[in-house]
């Protein structure tokens, strides 16, 4: 008899308790939930516009590329004399290796200014952005639109 009652207190119980587990991965469902639509909603941008009292003209030497409505690049770069010759399009594989080319020979000044349309993806942007920082860009500059001021009578 004083054996079998060994035998009894000996047995071990091999069940999981899975409850808290269970409280856990329910909390951790309910924060997915929350989170997630969150992460996949992005987020709008928009080109700033200021107020400028004054129009600051371009300097000799800076570069400028525009982005048109249509995506499409467009740089106006100065020539020998200072003077610039105006907005021109380039394709995206052009871009990369005039960009090169003028920002390999500088050795201070690595600055790019950038003008896009308010109505195109952002993703376009973030393209340019990626171009000029391979090919050396170290700054780059949003040229920001004046607002319109109504006049006042």
């Amino acid at each position: 008899m004083a054996l079998s009652a060994a035998k009894a207190k000996a047995a071990v119980n091999a069940n999981i308790n899975v409850t808290p587990m269970i409280d856990v991965m329910l909390v951790l469902l309910i924060i997915f939930m929350i989170v997630t639509p969150l992460i996949t909603a992005g987020f709008q941008a928009s080109i700033p516009r200021a107020v400028n009292p004054e129009n600051d003209q371009e300097k000799q030497g800076e570069i400028r590329l525009g982005i048109d409505k249509d995506g499409k690049f467009w740089i106006d770069l100065p020539q020998a004399d200072g003077q610039y010759s105006g907005m021109r399009f380039i394709s995206d594989a052009d871009l990369a290796t005039q960009l090169v080319a003028i920002y390999a020979a500088r050795t201070a000044d690595k600055i790019l200014y950038l003008k896009a349309d308010q109505n195109i993806k952002y993703e376009r942007v973030q393209q340019a952005v990626a171009i000029a920082r391979k090919a050396g860009v170290r700054v780059i500059a949003a040229i920001s639109d004046q607002k319109k001021q109504l006049k006042s009578d």
